[in-house]
């Protein structure tokens, strides 16, 4: 038994083999390492104890100043960013990059991206307080930082959205789909996404890749800002697929809104299962039609056996 079984691995690793010669996607990564989830992953919770002081990471402030202890922290997330950073690019080094140009260009994005660190704590400080005012049920802005799947999946946006602007590979990615797959919500590192955004409760949630969305929107649990159709593949690339929702609009649970030239006009309400594919002028209030609730039973009265769900 143990014989055969150890025939059919032989052959079993000569046909995979066969595979890694043949197919370009393994050929195109020899000698070459993909950038390493697991750091990315520690890079996001690290930059948290930075722009949430006080409420990630270690609870003891310890002997040390409080400036040496960020610029410590930033200092070690920049080496192990610029090392990712290096391992994206030279994995997809269509311009055919020198080793030095690589990690110039490393360097570069690394600087970058910290100079608008404190850019982006500013945006994220609006996205907490927008939650605040948008949500009754919130108790504290201490609850907003520490609990909401939605302000986690915007944070690990806004940081995954500056990496994305400067067209690092794939680990802007690696990033969302690190919130998505622990807050149910799936923003697209390259959606533009403007000041004061709330997503209450957030599960199945998806922002496409060309949404723009405008300051002071709230969207709510199962809203998709996705593409008309995706049929002709690659050949979309860089075309604006995804709706465009401008300021002050609010958009309610299960809501789908579709297509690249759809606009949703300021201070606009787009009612929960709504599905649109086209441009809703400013100041609208969009709902599907009512429709009809139903109640049978011994204690129903005959004539309140239609009722009106109003949506």
């Amino acid at each position: 038994m143990a014989s055969e079984r150890d025939e059919i691995i032989r052959n079993t690793v000569k046909e995979i083999q066969e595979i890694y010669a043949a197919e370009k996607l393994f050929s195109n990564g020899k000698g070459k390492h993909l950038p390493s989830r697991s750091v990315i992953n520690d890079i996001i919770k690290e930059l948290r104890t930075v722009i949430f002081s006080g409420y990630f990471g270690s609870k003891e402030l310890s002997l040390i100043s409080e400036d040496y202890r960020i610029g410590a922290i930033l200092s070690t997330v920049c080496a192990k960013l610029k090392k990712q950073i290096e391992l994206a690019l030279r994995y997809r080094n269509k311009d055919h990059l020198e080793e030095a140009k690589i990690s110039e260009r490393a360097e570069e994005i690394c600087q970058k991206f910290l100079s608008r660190l404190s850019t982006i704590q500013k945006l994220l400080l609006k996205d907490v307080q927008a939650a605040f005012d948008g949500d009754p049920a919130a108790k504290s802005y201490e609850e907003i930082i520490f609990c909401y799947p939605g302000m986690f999946a915007i944070y690990v946006y806004r940081i995954a959205h500056e990496l994305y602007k400067e067209q690092v590979p794939i680990i802007p990615r690696i990033m969302t789909e690190y919130a998505h797959s622990g807050t149910g919500i799936d923003i697209n590192p390259g959606a533009e996404i403007g000041e004061y955004f709330f997503i209450d409760h957030g599960t199945g949630v998806v922002i496409g890749e060309t949404t723009k969305i405008g300051n002071n929107v709230k969207l709510y649990q199962g809203v998709t800002l996705g593409a008309l159709s995706t049929r002709n593949g690659q050949l979309l690339a860089n075309t604006k697929r995804h709706p465009t929702i401008e300021d002050n609009v609010t958009i309610y649970s299960g809501a789908t809104i579709l297509g690249g030239e759809t606009v949703i006009g300021t201070g606009s309400i787009i009612g929960g299962n709504t599905f649109i594919t086209e441009s809703v002028p400013a100041m609208t209030k969009v709902s599907i039609k009512n429709p009809e609730l139903t109640l049978k039973g011994p204690n129903i009265p005959k004539e309140s056996e239609v009722w009106y769900w109003e949506i």
